[in-house]
């Protein structure tokens, strides 16, 4: 094993060299005198190493560069300042006298030895001053990781510099490549700042797991787009499900046409949000939800099917039970209250009732549409063990895919909390079986479906928080993570931030109520936050070439990250870029 460490002295010794190590020094951060050769180079961001020694063993130390001081003691005494003033340069002091300062937080230290060549290690004392800081290259980086190549995935360079950021997205099982239990994920960021693109390619990064099952809970339909054959949509045009398809996993795109609903208890909250109702004169209340439940219940001992519901005979069978007096009294008590409900039932026209407001809430019960699947059946060929290439489910539920059918808000969260119940029931069901879910879910537009405040009376609302709340706290041990995509931090509940394990903040974050919270989360790593301040907002930029979607990330989510020091870089804004970083043009 000696020959890889000495293949790494060879490379950094013709590597250039940014600064050595000055003082004041401390394990948890370096001072950096910058050397003159390098003033005039960018060097906030940049990614550095050092070669030490401690316990007698060589170590190779990693960070970034966070920030850089300019000093000149003389222009700072109060005559030089005066001369200054008057003469804007003085020989022998400006520019000469200047120093550099940099900054530098370690965030991976690697051992030479063990049987892969490194080890990681931590930076149990300080180096002395002098000490060379080499600027990293694309080699080094190849070299360390050299043993874990094949589980390496780029998502974009170290934040302004040229080396790929090494990142490493393990499945949820034991066994190679594992992680053995479940990580939750943030992606964060204003609309523009690339979260959602970012959030695609990690979804590509587990599509390389076959027995990986991934599915996409997806409000808006972006996500559903993209993974139509073809399909692409933004201004980086990922072409995310040829790809998933190339890799072997079949997708599967279920829309609110073709989703069937398989629960009587959802057909009563249905009904109930339905204008049913209401022009029989039943308003929204508890008449109206014991109106619904008596129905569904008598519906029921009928013998009539939820999928049958959208026939006919069984809104005949519903008419005529509406009718029923002891049908009415559950309802309604008093006999003038009755009597309106009769003359309203009476002046009806079931033709139109049928048409307008029982067909389209009873077509989302109706399993022989063209390619239905319910919700139970869908989540059982998504999560099967069996599977040798388990498959990619994506539920578009945007409201332009609901023509003709009753749906709204609140409809789809009672659809959301019934496919989390699912999942839930699913993952403990496994758990007990001694196996791991292995199972990603991926969230977009956390902050509608689990924000921090909700008003008292939305309770489909506030049951789909509560699963999501319960899920980020149980579901980890059972094998199931979740992704979370969100435009704030501050208005995603507090719970479900507390019990994510890695985070990307993109831009948009840095001022008011989202800076306070993403200090709360950072800790008091104060450069870097000012590091993370000076990200530039994409859309600034003079073409769409140049702009440069830029990330914080903070967990175990980088080799180079194992001391939870935050990470910067900048995603690829080029999908061929991507693509090749990640040998993904072959597949």
């Amino acid at each position: 094993m000696t020959s890889i460490p000495e293949n790494l002295d060879t490379i950094l010794g013709q590597t250039e060299r940014l600064g050595v190590i000055g003082s004041p020094s401390s394990t948890s951060e370096l001072a950096i005198d910058i050397l003159g050769s390098a003033v005039t180079r960018k060097l906030v961001g940049e990614l550095a190493l050092f070669h030490f020694l401690q316990d007698n063993a060589s170590h190779y130390a990693l960070g970034q560069i966070t920030e850089i001081q300019l000093r000149n003691i003389w222009h700072e005494d109060p005559t030089m300042r005066s001369l200054i003033r008057q003469r804007g340069w003085v020989d022998a002091v400006s520019e000469r006298q200047d120093t550099h300062l940099g900054k530098m937080g370690v965030s991976a230290v690697f051992q030479r030895g063990g049987p892969a060549g490194y080890e990681p290690s931590i930076l149990g004392t300080v180096p002395s001053t002098g000490t060379h800081i080499h600027i990293v290259s694309d080699d080094i980086l190849d070299e360390i990781l050299r043993p874990y190549q094949d589980q390496i995935f780029y998502l974009g360079h170290v934040y302004g510099s040229k080396p790929k950021l090494p990142l490493w997205f393990k499945h949820f099982d034991r066994g190679p490549d594992g992680a053995g239990e479940a990580y939750h994920i943030g992606v964060f960021g204003k609309t523009g700042s690339g979260k959602s693109v970012l959030a695609k390619m990690i979804l590509l990064a587990y599509a390389r797991y076959p027995k990986m099952a991934l599915l996409v809970i997806d409000p808006q339909g972006e996500f559903a787009r993209d993974m139509k054959p073809g399909g692409t949509t933004g201004e980086f045009p990922l072409p995310t499900g040829d790809v998933t398809r190339k890799m072997g996993k079949q997708i599967i795109i279920l829309t609110v046409r073709n989703l069937v609903l398989d629960r009587w208890e959802l057909f009563e909250q249905i009904l109930f949000e339905s204008q049913f109702f209401e022009r029989l004169t039943v308003p929204k209340g508890e008449n109206r939800e014991l109106a619904c439940g008596i129905l569904s219940d008598r519906l029921q001992k009928g013998k009539i099917k939820l999928a049958d519901l959208h026939l006919r005979k069984s809104f005949d069978e519903a008419w005529k039970i509406l009718g029923e007096d002891r049908v009415q009294r559950v309802f309604y008590r008093t006999e003038a209250s009755r009597a309106r409900f009769n003359a309203a039932l009476e002046d009806a026209d079931p033709e139109e009732f049928y048409s307008q407001y029982w067909g389209p809430v009873a077509e989302l019960f109706r399993e022989d549409r063209q390619g239905a699947k319910s919700i139970n059946k869908a989540l059982s060929w998504l999560l099967s063990p069996e599977t040798e290439n388990r498959p990619v489910l994506v539920i578009d539920l945007s409201r332009e895919q609901a023509h003709g059918l009753f749906w709204n808000d609140k409809i789809q969260s009672l659809v959301i909390k019934r496919l989390l119940d699912g999942l839930n029931q699913t993952a403990e069901y496994f758990y007990k079986e001694g196996q791991s879910l292995n199972a990603l879910v991926v969230i977009d537009e956390a902050h509608r479906l689990a924000p921090r405040d909700l008003p008292r009376e939305d309770e489909a609302s506030r049951g789909v928080r509560g699963i999501l709340i319960d899920a980020a706290r149980t579901t980890r041990k059972y094998g199931l993570g979740w992704l979370f995509i969100s435009q704030t931090l501050s208005s995603l509940h507090q719970e479900i931030l507390q019990q994510l394990r890695i985070f990307f903040f993109g831009f948009g974050l840095g001022l008011g109520q989202e800076f306070q919270s993403l200090r709360q989360l950072v800790g008091s790593s104060g450069t870097a936050l000012d590091l993370y301040q000076l990200f530039r907002d994409p859309h600034s930029a003079f073409d769409v070439a140049s702009r440069q979607y830029s990330f914080m990330t903070i967990g175990p989510v980088s080799p180079l990250s194992f001391s939870g020091t935050p990470l910067f870089f900048n995603a690829f804004n080029r999908v061929e870029a991507f693509l090749e970083a990640n040998n993904l043009k072959s597949k």
